[in-house]
């Protein structure tokens, strides 16, 4: 029996759609793929840093935020700026300009992911940023005082400032 010329149209329109959406779905799936680095690791990376969507992570220096509505510069260390190794930290300036603002908790030395491209001027140009609460809520390191956190535990002066639960005044 002898195909028709109808049901070998009809195959190789099947075929067609199938290998569009085939060659659709893999490049797809190519763009959205992203590679997470290290600040230290992306200065290694060498002409793929430029041509790969990135997502770095680090700690907002203190006092770099610049911003103006949706648009933001601001510079990423790879260790928080009250740690020893904050010094010999690895910088990275970033610029953020999204259809948001940035998040509330996005402040100084607030641990912030960058999504986006590193260009070659050097500068990590994100277009979404998320960012995790400050240091203030990380576990207290003795002898550092952390802005805006509460007096540590084993403080006499603590039981002073805090209003007990238990009292009608």
């Amino acid at each position: 029996m002898k195909p028709s010329s109808s049901s070998i149209r009809i195959g190789l329109a099947v075929a067609v759609i199938v290998g569009t959406i085939g060659w659709l779905a893999y490049a797809g799936y190519g763009s959205s793929k992203s590679y997470f680095v290290t600040i230290a690791e992306l200065g290694g990376m060498g002409d793929k840093a430029y041509t790969s969507n990135l997502r770095v992570e680090g700690f907002v220096q203190p006092g770099s935020i610049e911003q103006s509505g949706t648009h933001v510069i601001f510079v990423l260390n790879e260790f928080e700026s009250h740690t020893p190794k904050a010094a010999m930290g690895k910088l990275l300036k970033v610029e953020y300009k999204g259809s948001e603002p940035p998040p509330d908790t996005f402040k100084d030395d607030s641990q912030a992911l960058a999504m986006g491209t590193f260009g070659r001027d050097g500068v990590f140009h994100a277009n979404t940023l998320q960012a995790k609460c400050a240091s203030k809520y990380a576990p207290t390191v003795p002898g550092v005082q952390h802005p805006g956190a509460a007096p540590a535990a084993g403080n006499p002066r603590a039981a002073l400032s805090t209003p007990s639960q238990g009292s009608a005044n």
